[in-house]
């Protein structure tokens, strides 16, 4: 992907603004009106390009890494490896939440002024289309940052993040309930699958959204919400553009890659190249495959010294947001939730028969088909968690199920995030809460 520079509509100003309730972080300062089709896509175009690596510092957080204490970025993720949010070092990396509202303007101009501009066609259509879902992931990945996780019963009054929805500088950026911003992403979602004419995008332009992606989307959202029939049946539309997965027996490659038979949304780096240099797996991490027989582990690491490395991700041709992996992995999951174990069974099998070898494979068949609904579903988290490692899924997959107990040891000291602890919700970065004081 390249900026086009001639039509970046927005110049972030963060540190020149001092003052103003209105104040989301971003500042427009100059403006190039877009008019032909051409335009607005170079706009959108941009906001892809724009779009942040900030699911490589969550896995900083999680039972994934261990640092390596003698490498040079170490300062850069260290207060993010010990969940110091409060006055960390200033130069830790910083959640980007700018970036994202950043994206976020972006889409309004396409939803707000190139909706009215260009004339209805379905290449206009599907611009837009992509714009409402581009918002819509945005919104999803900020709430799922600073906002509490989703609970039915506490959503409507859980504070969430701002809502902007204008290109409106008058406007005050008050952050909304975790609901409202969810209802924005439903809607958000509901108005792009009215607009998306293309159901797959070909490899190389695989980093826009189409059909299958937005699907892929909303599937995520609908899980993350608890609304499992409607998580379950995302995916199953999603599954019916493609269904195809990597068999490991057969090609034992990474199913991250963009041109990958599995790739939907190539989008983010979940394992950017400054953390590949300044971390390896964790033992935890390690310790959840068995190293006889599951695939996985030989394309996933690689042995360095008495540690592994990773080597997923800090490359191009491994942009990855969605792929169908997850989606039989959602499907299993929600299949048990709606109380359908038999169905949950079958299609987490289907999806680990391409991950193991035969022989494992046929002794994970009887252990699986033997378990009761709380092994099953402690193995399709698990299974998450091995198929997805440092692919930014960890920390939002704890975050909505156990939050579980986490240490991390660094120089020789212990640092604990207690099981449910607040840190769980990561707070406004401190350039944002200083501009806008409603944060």
């Amino acid at each position: 992907m390249k900026k086009f520079s001639k039509y970046i509509l927005f110049f972030v100003a963060a540190i020149a603004v001092t003052s103003c309730d209105d104040y989301l972080d971003i500042t427009p300062v100059g403006r190039v009106i877009p008019q032909s089709l051409e335009d607005y896509r170079r706009v959108l175009t941009t906001g892809y390009a724009t779009y942040p690596e900030h699911k490589s510092l969550t896995a900083v957080r999680t039972d994934e890494l261990q640092m390596d204490e003698f490498a040079d970025e170490l300062n850069i993720f260290k207060d993010i490896y010990i969940w110091k949010d409060v006055n960390p070092d200033r130069i830790t990396s910083s959640f980007q939440y700018q970036d994202l509202y950043t994206v976020i303007f972006y889409t309004n101009v396409l939803i707000n002024e190139g909706s009215k501009k260009l004339q209805i066609s379905d290449e206009r259509n599907q611009l837009i289309g992509e714009a409402y879902s581009l918002r819509a992931m945005a919104y999803f990945d900020l709430i799922n940052l600073f906002g509490k996780p989703y609970n039915p019963a506490t959503a409507g009054s859980d504070k969430g993040i701002p809502l902007a929805l204008e290109i409106d500088l008058e406007q005050v950026f008050i952050p909304q309930s975790v609901e409202v911003i969810y209802n924005q992403i439903i809607s958000d979602t509901k108005e792009a699958e009215k607009l998306l004419t293309v159901s797959t995008q070909t490899k190389g332009l695989n980093y826009r959204f189409s059909k299958v992606a937005l699907y892929s989307l909303e599937s995520r959202v609908y899980l993350y919400q608890q609304q499992w029939q409607k998580s379950q049946d995302a995916a199953n539309k999603a599954l019916a553009i493609n269904n195809v997965l990597v068999d490991l027996k057969a090609t034992p490659v990474l199913a991250t890659k963009y041109d990958s038979k599995e790739s939907i949304l190539a989008l983010e780096d979940g394992y950017i190249n400054g953390l590949k240099r300044t971390s390896y797996a964790s033992t935890d991490l390690l310790a959840a495959y068995n190293r006889t027989t599951d695939l996985r582990f030989p394309v996933y690491f690689l042995a360095s010294g008495s540690r592994f490395r990773i080597q997923k991700g800090a490359n191009d041709d491994q942009k990855c947001s969605f792929r169908t992996s997850e989606l039989y992995l959602t499907k299993a999951e929600t299949a048990l939730k709606l109380n359908n174990i038999g169905d949950a069974k079958t299609t987490v099998l289907s999806f680990i028969k391409n991950r193991y070898t035969a022989a494992g494979y046929t002794q994970l068949e009887t252990t699986v088909n033997a378990m009761n609904a709380t092994d099953l579903t402690n193995f399709i988290l698990e299974e998450r968690r091995r198929e997805f490692a440092v692919e930014g899924h960890r920390w939002f997959d704890l975050r909505r199920t156990t939050q579980k107990e986490i240490i991390h040891t660094l120089n020789g000291d212990e640092y604990k995030l207690i099981q449910n602890d607040p840190r769980y919700t990561i707070i406004f970065p401190a350039n944002a809460r200083l501009n806008n004081p409603n944060l």
